[in-house]
Order: C-alpha cells, then structure tokens, then sequence
C-alpha cells in the first residue's frame, strides 16, 4: 500500500512544478487514478508523458505497492484549452 502523500512526493520531485491529484480508486490504497498537469510534459505526446511517470513510480510498482494505475496527464498548455 502506498499513499496519496507518497505519490504525490515522488511525482512532485520527478517532475517539478506539477500539479498532482490522485484518486483511490478501490479503496484498498493499490490502485489509483493520478491526474498530473505538468511543464515538463510541454511538447511531449501522451505515450512519452505516461513514460515519464512511470517510471517515476517504478519502485512503487515493482514491489506491488502500486498494483494499478490510471493516468490523465497534461502540459500545461493542454490543461487550458480543457478550461479547468
């Protein structure tokens, strides 16, 4: 089990200047939704973008404590034409 904190630490010092939410998606604290507005994805497509967090999130995932992950990631740019 890992928790929200966590992921959002390890997140935050891979990729500095992110806006990090996550979700528990079961309840059981191994499978989570991360949404993550993020600089360091500008110009970067969505395949790269997932790339990059995961493997920030590698350990986590490797030993299990991340079974599931559900990710929603955007530049900044990106966030904006949404309107959120």
């Amino acid at each position: 089990m890992i928790s929200p904190e966590e992921i959002k630490q390890t997140l935050a010092k891979a990729l500095p200047g992110s806006t990090i939410e996550t979700q528990d998606l079961t309840g059981g604290g191994d499978h989570w939704q991360v949404i993550i507005v993020s600089p360091a994805f500008e110009g970067k497509g969505l395949l790269e973008q997932h790339r990059m967090v995961n493997e920030a999130l590698k350990a986590a995932m490797d030993d299990q404590r991340i079974h599931a992950l559900a990710l929603k990631t955007f530049s900044p740019a990106q966030w904006e034409k949404l309107g959120s």
